[in-house]
């Protein structure tokens, strides 16, 4: 490794390199719920969801800008800093924007369990409940004086979370539903689910992990990207490295139960799916290849808009950052 790089990652250390610089508003500005009408749970950009013998479980959140709020749900191994180019985006459209980092990864509380999608599902539930959101527009990426309207936005492992959340607690709270890099209804090969993946391939995919995360993570972030194809023209160099430093100080015991979350069956959550729902996939996706996930999806969801990127590799959040953007703002009115 040369010595340019071993400087960036110490550099880059923190999760600093995908912050977002934003000004922060009064509470009291439009749209923003008033401080004094939020819970208790949630004091200084954290919220408790559980416990582990005498430490509180505790999710980092960060609430910017103000009108129409939207969730944000970053995928794996990344924090909610991955939504740099949105939340800008967003912002500047005059929304309130919301990440969280989820348990086990960026700021949040690092436990030994809750690394399944019914925890995920009920720690967003806590987000949205604390924060009083009684109407909300989920996005979701790879794994919300009246009626305060939230969209909810998931990318990747993400939207694993958008999904079973629905599942679970049903879309009293969902005004719209936006899936990026979506996990699919079911990942694993199955007598009923013919077009899933051979259950080896995550065997393979933990025992790899275990085996050495660090490049692991370095490997799987030039897949994320298609970094051969893609690097120095939509993604440098630095970004993999910043993104490498946040996933490598994710909780260790975290990344490798996640895999584990990723062949859950989906399929029944989606039939609840009454929203309105945007599936963004990049066509050129080697994460979750869209014949085996948003494809199949996009078919069980009634009220779905379906764009396909050209090109597009998993990270569209950053490489295809403008094209993303366009749609979700178009969709989220």
């Amino acid at each position: 490794m040369s010595e340019e790089i071993k400087y960036n990652r110490r550099r880059f250390l923190g999760g600093a390199a995908l912050t977002l610089a934003a000004a922060t508003l009064p509470v009291s500005a439009k749209g923003a719920t008033p401080l004094k009408q939020r819970s208790k749970n949630a004091t200084n950009n954290f919220i408790t969801v559980g416990s582990e013998n005498s430490k509180s479980i505790d999710l980092y959140y960060e609430d910017l800008g103000a009108g129409q709020p939207v969730v944000l749900i970053h995928g794996w191994p990344l924090n909610g800093a991955s939504w740099e180019k949105q939340t800008a985006a967003l912002l500047a459209a005059g929304r309130r924007v919301i990440t969280y980092d989820r348990r086990g990864f960026g700021s949040s509380s690092k436990p030994s369990t809750g690394y399944d999608y019914d925890t995920f599902a009920a720690d967003l539930n806590a987000l949205l409940t604390t924060l009083d959101l009684q109407k909300v527009d989920l996005v979701g990426f790879s794994m919300g004086t009246g009626e305060v309207k939230v969209d909810l936005v998931g990318f990747s492992m993400g939207t694993g979370e958008v999904t079973r959340y629905i599942g679970k607690y049903g879309s009293a709270r969902v005004r719209k539903a936006v899936l990026i890099g979506t996990l699919g209804p079911y990942l694993v090969k199955t007598a009923d689910n013919p077009e899933g993946v051979e259950a080896s391939v995550f065997e393979g995919i933990k025992a790899a992990i275990k085996a050495d995360r660090p490049a692991f993570l370095l490997d799987f972030l030039h897949n994320f990207y298609n970094y051969d194809v893609t690097a120095g023209k939509l993604v440098s160099e630095r970004v993999v490295d910043a993104n490498w430093n946040v996933a490598v100080q994710a909780s260790a015991i975290g990344t490798l139960k996640c895999v584990d979350s990723w062949v859950e069956d989906f399929r029944k959550d989606i039939l609840r799916n009454d929203v309105p729902t945007l599936i963004i996939h990049g066509d050129a996706d080697r994460i979750l290849p869209p014949d085996a996930t948003s494809r199949r999806q996009a078919k069980m969801i009634k009220n779905v808009t379906f764009v396909e990127l050209p090109g597009g590799p998993h990270g569209v959040l950053w490489t295809h950052a403008d094209q993303v953007n366009n749609e979700l703002l178009s969709f989220l009115k």
